[in-house]
C-alpha cells in the first residue's frame, strides 16, 4: 500500500508488534486514526520505497479485508474527491509461492 499525498505528509507507526498502524497527519488534521489488524496479518514499512507498507499473511481474505481497513479509514469526507486525492491505497497484490 502507497501514501498518497498532495501538500500534508502522512505520518504512520506501526505498533503493537506490527499488529496496528497509527495514521496522523492526515489532510492536516490532529486526529490520530488508528487501525487494528485482523488475526494473522502483520505490517511492516518498506525500506526500499518511501512512503509504502506491506502487510503479510497466509490468508489472503484477511490481508485483503486489513487492506480495506486502512484504505477506508483515510476515506476524505465532506470534499471533492476528484480534487483531494489523498489517502493510502492498494499499489500492488501478490501472492509468494515457493517452489520445493
Amino acid at each position: 500500500m502507497r501514501f498518497v499525498y498532495a501538500h500534508f505528509p502522512i505520518n504512520a507507526s506501526i505498533t503493537n508488534g506490527a499488529k496496528s498502524i497509527e495514521i496522523r497527519n492526515f489532510l492536516g488534521e490532529k486526529k490520530v486514526r488508528k487501525v487494528d489488524m485482523l488475526d494473522g496479518v502483520s505490517i511492516l514499512r518498506s525500506e526500499k520505497v518511501k512512503d509504502e507498507l506491506i502487510l503479510d499473511g497466509n490468508d489472503i481474505e484477511l490481508v485483503s479485508r486489513s487492506c480495506a481497513l486502512i484504505n477506508q479509514k483515510c476515506h476524505v469526507k465532506n470534499k471533492d474527491i476528484r480534487k483531494f486525492l489523498d489517502g493510502i491505497y492498494v499499489s500492488e497484490r501478490a501472492t509468494i509461492n515457493t517452489e520445493e
